[in-house]
């Protein structure tokens, strides 16, 4: 008699938790979310770092030191002096060049307005665009403006349109 008492608790135990497998799934679709955003985050980050090593020649290319530099120029755009200057004292610990931080930050001040400040990944590209080419360049306003559309030349009267010539005698 105990054991059929309790072999009823139990089931009506586990009938009203439902099944427990789906419950773990559950919590763990979030967790899995997370991970995967981990995930594609650091191999941009790796992509990152590879990208510069390709690109920029010596010490400027090594991952501590983009990573470092790229931090130090960002911070200093956010107006972080004091972490700034943290990160910039790890940097130069790391035998960094300290020239292509100052070329990087100047690159980016040319850029402050391709900036957008509602966007946070438009810095995070801009700095590692500076940081991969520091000489690079903005666009004119004009040269990115499309051409104002050139009017059509006015036909005039008693003028016969031009026509191909026809490369030979008509038999």
């Amino acid at each position: 008699m105990p054991g059929m008492v309790f072999m009823i608790g139990v089931g009506a135990a586990l009938a009203q938790s439902g099944d427990v497998r789906a419950q773990d799934q559950g919590r763990q679709s979030p967790n899995a979310a997370a991970a995967a955003e981990a995930a594609r985050d650091g191999q941009r980050r790796a992509d990152e770092f590879a990208e510069a090593a390709q690109v920029l020649n010596g010490p400027a290319g090594n991952p501590e030191c983009v990573w470092l530099g790229r931090r130090f120029v960002r911070l200093m755009w956010l107006d972080d002096l004091d972490t700034a200057f943290r990160h910039l004292d790890l940097y130069d610990r790391f035998g960094c060049p300290g020239g292509h931080v100052q070329a990087s930050f100047r690159c980016l001040t040319k850029f402050g307005g391709a900036i957008d400040s509602k966007v946070p990944e438009s810095l995070t590209r801009q700095v590692h665009a500076c940081w991969i080419n520091p000489n690079a360049q903005p666009q004119p306003a004009a040269a990115a403006a499309p051409p104002a559309p050139q009017p059509a030349a006015p036909a005039t009267a008693g003028t016969p349109p031009a026509t191909a010539p026809t490369g030979g005698a008509a038999k």
